[in-house]
């Protein structure tokens, strides 16, 4: 098919179908950087509220660049993947340090900055600065296959580049950002990935070859994902009072340098549950089972088996763990969503 034919009923419906959000309203640079890093894997319903509340605390870039991680990673918490929150202060450091504190608005220059890749440099050149260079996210690559009928792996990068130049060489030059978002709004809530598209509200029906050739279910073609391996774990809520004992996890690896329960690898039943507990230096005392959770990552599943104890107050922590009362808990300390599963941590 002819691509070009996509754009003028693709941007008719965007402007009357466009979810109304706030990095929508105000496009600036930050705002579109901010959202785009946040939306990474993330649903847009579980985005909002973290981008509002991070917005009232780091309006810009120079709060961004100053910020204490402690505090970053608690803006961050509960949305995962936190090296991206890392990578967002990385690069305001660069933007405030290196560039006077202006965002970059070349395309390569955006690529250059930590945690920007080859989508989000589209993104933020097209809708924050309307450069007319394409923004191909998975959503696009979903709904180019299914109208051209593309039956080669989207996953190969040379396919990748092969519609990311078929995008680029139809981007109308006055409206790229909003072409781009058209694609992907299309893809996020019409042209459906793991089921069947809502062909019968697609502006673009009648152009999709996919369609006529009723394998629009079928497309885009991808790797076959290898299945996640699982991890036991044996993770302790052990208490003084009202404080939590907590620990940094290594600087390098999954979670690395966040804050995490005091655990270990396998699932130990009680008896060598209260063995750890002793090798740590704290009285095994009676330890109270909890009950078993799971958390899934990317490519790893933690089994989790937990107990919980309670210690004396006047209790020493081993080099490098903290007692965390319920305040810092909520105002300071960082603990992933794997570590907040059982009840007196909700």
């Amino acid at each position: 098919m002819n691509l070009s034919q996509i754009v003028t009923p693709l941007l008719a419906w965007y402007g009357t179908h466009a979810r109304e959000l706030p990095f929508r309203d105000d496009p600036t640079p930050y705002h579109v950087w901010l959202s785009e890093i946040m939306l990474q894997q993330t649903r847009v319903e579980a985005v909002l509220p973290y981008y509002r509340r991070f917005l009232a605390e780091l309006p810009d870039v120079e709060a961004l660049a100053k910020v204490p991680e402690e505090r970053l990673l608690k803006l961050w918490e509960g949305l995962g993947y936190y090296n991206r929150a890392r990578n967002l202060k990385r690069a305001a450091q660069m933007i405030v340090e290196q560039l006077g504190g202006v965002f970059p608005g070349d395309y390569q220059a955006l690529r250059a900055l930590p945690g920007i890749g080859d989508y989000t440099a589209g993104a933020i050149a097209s809708i924050a600065f309307g450069v007319p260079v394409p923004a191909v996210d998975g959503n696009v690559l979903r709904v180019v296959s299914r109208l051209a009928a593309y039956r080669e792996n989207i996953d190969l990068p040379q396919v990748k580049r092969d519609i990311r130049e078929q995008v680029a060489a139809i981007i109308p030059p006055k409206r790229p950002g909003d072409f781009n978002q058209a694609l992907m709004e299309l893809g996020a809530v019409v042209c459906l990935p793991n089921g069947a598209p809502r062909c019968e509200e697609c502006p673009l029906a009648e152009l999709c070859q996919a369609r006529e050739q009723g394998i629009a279910e079928e497309l885009p073609l991808r790797s076959e994902k290898k299945g996640r391996r699982s991890e036991e774990h044996t993770v302790f809520l052990l208490f003084a009072g009202n404080r939590l004992a907590l620990r940094r996890r290594p600087k390098r690896g999954l979670l690395s340098g966040m804050w995490e329960l005091p655990g270990v690898p396998g699932a130990l039943d009680s008896g060598r549950a209260a063995a750890c507990l002793e090798g740590w230096g704290f009285p095994s005392g009676e330890l109270l089972p909890l009950s078993p959770a799971k958390h899934i990552f990317t490519h790893v599943e933690w089994l989790l088996t937990a107990y919980q104890a309670v210690l004396p107050e006047s209790s020493p922590l081993p080099p490098g763990w903290v007692w965390a009362s319920g305040e810092e808990l909520q105002r300071v300390y960082s603990l992933p969503a794997a570590f907040r599963q059982w009840e007196p941590l909700k």
